[in-house]
């Protein structure tokens, strides 16, 4: 963690951190699960208490044959030998996984399976549409959720915001009050650019926000938020094209009082937790210090 990162945490009296410990995805060749970058830990994370978090896509839970069992196995074993060779005790570990009608049924058993064999508290992460419709999608047998509160709509040429739309989020906070589960917020402080080349999406760009467009002779700002790219150039390893646009889309800080504000009013019982995601250097320094208590003081 850089100087920044840590001082943030200091200031906030952070003593729970979410770390992603690895994604389960697919393996090209013979489509079975394979864990995708484990953590490296480079220090000792000993003052903080740390709740490994697995991103499972949901193309693993789809597999018409796949052998829960196994991966529960798989899945456990590797979050304790990450946790054995860097000596971190953990409390709670967390599932993320988008899953759908589809791969509901195998996504639930694999909760089951994995609470048995991990012995461990267990959230698991929830989208908007899970809480709204959460007859339908069910809900896994877990201690608590963390309701996703980002990436709500579509990533598009438009400009409109994929990240956070209130518009959007109004459709389903009436549900909040009749999920069954208790939830805990994540909120989003990260900006990315929706890369577009002759109208079409190419690709999300991580790491890029105004100011550091603005800071780059190739990029010219014609819009509040879109950028064109007056000569082709590479810019953190990607290529941009003569005349390619950069939407950035961001959250400000009025977003996020806005989000704690229409969330609290909906609420059955305040959350236990408010997570900010993600803790990086390059996001935090877009606001001011005291942000992140002044939402939090919103609950």
């Amino acid at each position: 963690m850089s100087q920044t990162e840590k001082e943030v945490l200091q200031d906030n009296n952070v003593s729970k951190l979410y770390i992603r410990y690895f994604d389960i995805g697919l393996q090209p060749k013979t489509q079975e699960p394979i864990p995708i970058s484990p953590i490296r830990f480079k220090e000792n994370v000993d003052q903080f208490n740390i709740v490994p978090v697995i991103f499972i896509q949901n193309k693993v839970m789809s597999l018409p044959n796949l052998d829960i069992d196994d991966l529960a196995q798989k899945t456990t074993r590797l979050v304790e030998e990450i946790n054995t060779k860097n000596k971190i005790v953990v409390q709670e570990i967390q599932i993320d996984c988008d899953w759908t009608l589809t791969s509901k049924n195998n996504y639930l058993k694999f909760i089951e399976r994995f609470k048995q064999l991990s012995k461990k508290k267990l959230s698991a992460t929830i989208r908007l549409h899970q809480v709204k419709y959460f007859r339908k999608t069910k809900i896994p047998n877990v201690d608590s959720g963390v309701l996703m509160y980002y990436n709500m709509g579509t990533i598009a040429n438009d400009s409109l915001n994929s990240i956070y739309s209130q518009k959007i989020a109004e459709r389903y906070l009436k549900s909040l009050k009749k999920y069954p589960l208790h939830l805990d917020f994540a909120l989003p402080i990260y900006s990315w650019a929706v890369h577009i080349r002759d109208q079409k999406v190419i690709g999300l760009r991580s790491k890029l926000n105004v100011s550091e467009l603005k800071k780059d002779a190739n990029f010219e700002k014609i819009g509040t938020i879109f950028f064109k790219v007056k000569k082709s150039n590479y810019k953190n390893g990607i290529f941009y094209e003569e005349n390619d646009l950069l939407k950035i889309e961001a959250i400000s800080s009025e977003d996020l009082k806005e989000m704690a504000e229409d969330l609290n009013e909906n609420l059955v019982q305040p959350p236990r937790e408010i997570i900010f995601y993600d803790l990086d250097e390059f996001n935090i320094k877009n606001y001011e210090k005291n942000i992140f208590k002044q939402v939090i003081s919103c609950f």
